[in-house]
């Protein structure tokens, strides 16, 4: 971690989200309050970590921290409010289910979402605070699980491997077998996908 300089706050609970850019399923939002008396070595940004360096800080994380907790936004709200507020409204949603309130909010990216406490916004504070980071390793493993189960239920769509976002396999499975009820429908990609298959179907029926 780097020289970031802490609010003087003797709760701290730190926030990020996982999921603003994929195609299909939730936004999933973390708040975790470390514990200063039991500190968890190696936090660090999610997407630097190994899947199995990120396990076994998710397990320590759950078993240290003061408090933690999920938030989350599902592609219909997503899709009614658009993804920057369904972000806003599921980071509220993870601050509001810590069972500690904590004094001060630091959260990742460039702004924060109306909350009852003082809050703090920090560009690239998955990789300089450690309760952000620790937040981005529970947010990230959440949603990786949520998209294994969904490929159990789709795996035609590839979903455990590109876990929803729009890559080549993602894009070509959507033009293959369609839109799930799981995928967002605002989304560029996934309103064509509708509108293609919506033109396909009048011109057999027009046939």
């Amino acid at each position: 971690m780097s020289d970031f300089i802490y609010p003087n706050a003797a709760l701290i609970a730190g926030v990020d989200e996982v999921g603003r850019g994929p195609l299909v399923g939730a936004v999933v939002t973390a708040a975790v309050i470390l514990d200063p008396a039991n500190p968890i070595q190696g936090l660090a940004d999610s997407k630097k970590l190994s899947e199995k360096r990120r396990l076994a800080l998710y397990d320590e994380i759950v078993e240290k921290a003061l408090s933690w907790s999920l938030g989350r936004a599902e592609p219909e709200e997503i899709d009614q409010i658009n993804i920057l507020h369904a972000t806003m409204l599921a980071m509220q949603r993870a601050v509001a289910g810590l069972h500690i309130t904590p004094d001060f909010v630091l959260i990742d990216g460039n702004r924060c979402p109306a909350l009852a406490m003082p809050s703090q916004a920090v560009v690239k504070g998955d990789s300089l605070v450690r309760e952000i980071s620790a937040a981005s390793i529970i947010a990230k493993v959440t949603r990786d699980r949520e998209m294994a189960e969904l490929d159990l239920l789709y795996p035609e769509y590839g979903f455990a491997q590109h876990k929803g976002y729009p890559t080549a396999l993602h894009m070509e499975k959507l033009t293959q077998h369609g839109v799930t009820p799981h995928h967002r429908r605002s989304f560029a990609p996934v309103r064509n996908a509708l509108l293609d298959a919506e033109i396909a179907a009048t011109r057999s029926r027009s046939l």
